[in-house]
C-alpha cells in the first residue's frame, strides 16, 4: 500500500509562488508609484543628467575619434620613416612639429628618444607608459587619451604607438599646443548641428577658458562671457550645475577630455516641462509592465519549473516504489538535464551497488548455509550398526540460512536424544541464535540432566544478553532403546504426530494411525526468565513412529494465502506406510504441490523416527 505523506493544509507550489509573486509585484508597484509621485523633481534631474551626459559623451567620442585618427596616421608615418632610415627622430620631430618620439625595443626599453633623459627607461615602470606594452603582444597600434605623462605628471600629452616590423614599437606624443592645433578644426564643427533636447546646445572651451566652438557664435570669447562659470577643481565632471547662459536659466554639465572642456547646456524650462509628461507616462507604463510581467513570470514558472518538477516527481515516485528501471528524462534546460542525469546516474549506481551487494551477500550466505548444514547431522542412516531405530531428518530454509534445526545424538549407550526447534525470525540473526541454542541444548543434554532440566537451564542461559528478544520453540525427546520409553519436553512447539501399533498409552492417540500427541506445552525458550519445564513420557512399541516438524509445514501458503494445515498433514501421513526417509520426502513434495508458485515463507524442518525394538539391536 502506498503511504501518503501529504499534509492537507499544505498548498501547491504554483499557488504559493503565484501569491508571493503577486504580492511582491504589487508592493513594488505601490512603492514605485509613491516614489514617482514624491520624487518627481529628482526623476526630472536624473533625466536632465542623462540627456546632458549623453550629448557630452557623443561629442567627446567624436573629438576623441578624430584625435585618435590624426595621431595614429602621424605615428604610422613616423614608423615608416624610422624603418626606412631616411631621417633621424630629431629631424622627424622638427618636420612634423612633434613634441616627443620614443623608439622602444622588444624588451619594453626606450632605445631612442627626443628626450635624452628617457633613454633606457623601462616602459613597465609607469602606469601611463606601461599601457603601450600591448604592442609587444598581439596589438599593432595603440592610442591614449590626453593625460599627464608618467615621467612628469605636470605635463599632459596624448600618445600613440605603432609596432615595428623589426620588433618593438615607436611612440609619438603631442603636447597641448600641437594637439589642439591638430584637432581644432574637428572641435569647431562638433557642435554646429548638435542639439541637447529641443533647445539645448554644446559649448567647447580650451584649457585657458577660451570658447572654441559655440552654436551661438561665441568662438574666440572668454567662457565667462556666455554666463557659464564653474571651478573645475571643486566641481566633479558628472555633476549638474545651474548657470544663466545668454540670459536664460540652464542646467549645465561639463567633461574635460582631450584638453578641452565640453559643456552641455539645457534650459530649465524644457527640463521641467518634460517632468510631468515623464511621470504620467511612467505610471501608466508601470501598470501595464507589472501586469504583463506578472503574467509572463507565472507562465514561465509553470512552463520552465513547475511542469518539469512534476515530471521529475512522477519519475522519483516510481523509483521510490521500487521500479529502478525508470529513466528520468527532463531535458528542457541545462539545470533539469543535469538533475535528470544525476538522478539516473544515482539510480544506476544504486542498481550496480545493489547487484554487487546482493552477489556478495549471496556468496556469503552460501558459505553460511554450507556451514549451518554442516553443523547438522547429515548422514542417513546415522548409525548403520544400530538396528533398534530408523531415523531421517531434513531442513529446507526459506532463505539461504534459517532458524530451524534438528539434532540427534546418543546420551550414553542406549539413550538417543532427538529434537526439532524453530527460532523466531529468519536470516543470519536467526541462524546465529539457532547455532547457539543447538550447542547449548546438546551440551546440557550430554551432561546427564533430565530433559525438563535441560530446557530449564537452556532457557536461563538464552535469556542472558538476548538484546534482540529472539525466542525458540523446541521439542526434545530421549528414547531408551531397550524399553522404548520416550521422555520428552515441549517448549511451545508444534505437537508431534505419533503412530502407535499396539494399544496406545495416551488417550488422544489412535492405534495403527498417526495422531497428534498433545500435552500441555511449556513456554518458549528465551521468552521469559524463571520458567521451569515439565517432563512427559510416551511408551513406544516396535514399529511405532514419531514425526516431528516445524510450523513451516502446516503454515505453508498457496497463492491465495490458504495454509497447508494440520488436517492435510495428518491425512497425508495416514495415506501410506512410509519409511522415515520417504515420509519426510512425501511431506515436502505434498507441501510444494500445495504451494505451487507461491514463495516459501518459512523454513521447513522434519524429523521422522521409527522404533524397531531392542530385539533388533
Amino acid at each position: 500500500m502506498k503511504k501518503e505523506n501529504k499534509n492537507k493544509s499544505q498548498k501547491k507550489i504554483t499557488v504559493i509562488l503565484g501569491q508571493w509573486l503577486f504580492l511582491c509585484i504589487g508592493v513594488v508597484f505601490v512603492l514605485s508609484w509613491i516614489f514617482v509621485c514624491i520624487l518627481q523633481n529628482r526623476l526630472s534631474d536624473k533625466e536632465t543628467v542623462s540627456l546632458l551626459s549623453v550629448n557630452i559623451s557623443d561629442v567627446t567620442a567624436d573629438i576623441s575619434d578624430a584625435s585618435d585618427e590624426n595621431l595614429l596616421a602621424l605615428t604610422h608615418r613616423v614608423a615608416e620613416l624610422i624603418e626606412a632610415g631616411s631621417a633621424n627622430i630629431y629631424e622627424i620631430a622638427e618636420e612634423y612639429s612633434i613634441a616627443e618620439i620614443n623608439v622602444v625595443n622588444a624588451e619594453g626599453i626606450i632605445t631612442e628618444s627626443t628626450y635624452d633623459s628617457f633613454l633606457n627607461y623601462q616602459m613597465a615602470d609607469g602606469e601611463q607608459s606601461g599601457e603601450f606594452l600591448v604592442l609587444l603582444g598581439d596589438e599593432d597600434e595603440y592610442v591614449q587619451s590626453y593625460q599627464p605623462t608618467s615621467s612628469d605628471p605636470s605635463i599632459s600629452r596624448k600618445y600613440a604607438g605603432v609596432s615595428l616590423s623589426s620588433g618593438g614599437f615607436v611612440q609619438v606624443g603631442y603636447d597641448a599646443e600641437e594637439f589642439q592645433k591638430d584637432i581644432d578644426s574637428q572641435v569647431i564643427g562638433a557642435t554646429r548641428n548638435r542639439h541637447v533636447g529641443q533647445s539645448g546646445y554644446i559649448i567647447i572651451a580650451d584649457e585657458n577658458g577660451m570658447v572654441v566652438s559655440d552654436r551661438n557664435g561665441g568662438e574666440g570669447e572668454e567662457l565667462s562671457l556666455t554666463g557659464i562659470s564653474f571651478d573645475a577643481a571643486s566641481l566633479a565632471e558628472d555633476r549638474v550645475f545651474r548657470s544663466v547662459v545668454y540670459g536664460e536659466d540652464c542646467f549645465c554639465m561639463y567633461e574635460y577630455a582631450e584638453g578641452y572642456y565640453i559643456i552641455s547646456v539645457l534650459p530649465v524650462s524644457e527640463a521641467l516641462s518634460s517632468r510631468n509628461i515623464a511621470v504620467a507616462t511612467m505610471v501608466g507604463m508601470e501598470v501595464i509592465l507589472f501586469l504583463c510581467l506578472f503574467l509572463l513570470l507565472c507562465f514561465l514558472l509553470w512552463q520552465l519549473v513547475i511542469k518539469n518538477i512534476h515530471k521529475i516527481n512522477r519519475g522519483l515516485l516510481e523509483i521510490t516504489e521500487g521500479n529502478l528501471d525508470v529513466v528520468v528524462d527532463v531535458c528542457t534546460n541545462e539545470e533539469f538535464t543535469s538533475l535528470s542525469n544525476d538522478i539516473n546516474a544515482t539510480v544506476d549506481s544504486l542498481k550496480r551497488s545493489m547487484a554487487e551487494t546482493e552477489a556478495r551477500i549471496n556468496e556469503e550466505l552460501t558459505y553460511a548455509r554450507e556451514i549451518q548444514h554442516s553443523a547438522l547431522p547429515g548422514i542417513f542412516p546415522p548409525y548403520s550398526d544400530c538396528r533398534q531405530f530408523e531415523l531421517f531428518a531434513s531442513m529446507h530454509t526459506a532463505k539461504e540460512v534459517g532458524g530451524d534445526f534438528y539434532d540427534f545424538y546418543f546420551i550414553g549407550e542406549d539413550r538417543l536424544a532427538f529434537l526439532v526447534a524453530d527460532v523466531s525470525g529468519k536470516g543470519i540473526p536467526a541462524a546465529m541464535f539457532m547455532m547457539r541454542t543447538k550447542t547449548l541444548i546438546k551440551d546440557l543434554a550430554e551432561s546427564g540432566m533430565e530433559v525438563n532440566d535441560v530446557f530449564t537451564a537452556a532457557n536461563k542461559r538464552l535469556c542472558e544478553n538476548n538484546d534482540m528478544n529472539m525466542f525458540v520453540t523446541a521439542w526434545l525427546g530421549v528414547l531408551d532403546l531397550k524399553t522404548g520409553l520416550v521422555e520428552f519436553v515441549n517448549a511451545g512447539h508444534n505437537p508431534p504426530l505419533v503412530k502407535i501399533q499396539s494399544e496406545p498409552s495416551a488417550e488422544n492417540l489412535e492405534k495403527g494411525r498417526f495422531s497428534y500427541l498433545k500435552y500441555r506445552s511449556g513456554f518458549v525458550l528465551a521468552g521469559a526468565e524463571g520458567i521451569r519445564y515439565r517432563k512427559n513420557v510416551l511408551q513406544l512399541s516396535p514399529g511405532d513412529v514419531i514425526f516431528l516438524y516445524t510450523d513451516g509445514v502446516t503454515e505453508a501458503a498457496d497463492k491465495d494465502m490458504e495454509f497447508y494445515g494440520e488436517e492435510r498433514l495428518l491425512t497425508l501421513l495416514n495415506s501410506a506406510d512410509y519409511t522415515p526417509e520417504r515420509l519426510c520426502g512425501a511431506v515436502k513434495a505434498d507441501v510444494d504441490k500445495f504451494a505451487g508458485d507461491a514463495p516459501q515463507y518459512d523454513d521447513i524442518t522434519m524429523l521422522a523416527l521409527r522404533y524397531n525394538g531392542s530385539s533388533e539391536g
